[in-house]
């Protein structure tokens, strides 16, 4: 099913209707650089270390959970940098 059979619309932005400060607002970009693993009980949801490109934080790397597909080198824009997701561990209860 399309985006536009679910009633949703394309909306293009143009590189002069988003300037810096709106940029950052959104959140801090990120780069994936580690895919540590699954999370979540059905495994819905990817644990991964990504390093923080710009903003106060710049060049902290942070462990962070992601909902739906990932790849290494995606951007992601966090909107707190502050939190970090818990590690993995092999411990079961």
């Amino acid at each position: 099913m399309s985006r536009k059979d679910k009633g949703m619309k394309d909306v293009e932005i143009k590189d002069e209707d988003v300037d810096e400060e709106t940029f950052t607002a959104i959140g801090a970009p990120a780069k994936v650089v580690e895919i540590v693993g699954r999370v979540g009980v059905r495994g819905e949801a990817t644990q991964v270390r990504c390093k923080i490109i710009d903003g106060s934080s710049k060049g902290k790397v942070v462990r962070r959970n992601v909902k739906g597909p990932v790849r290494m080198d995606d951007l992601l824009m966090l909107k707190q940098v502050e939190l970090e997701a818990q590690p993995l561990n092999g411990k079961r209860r």
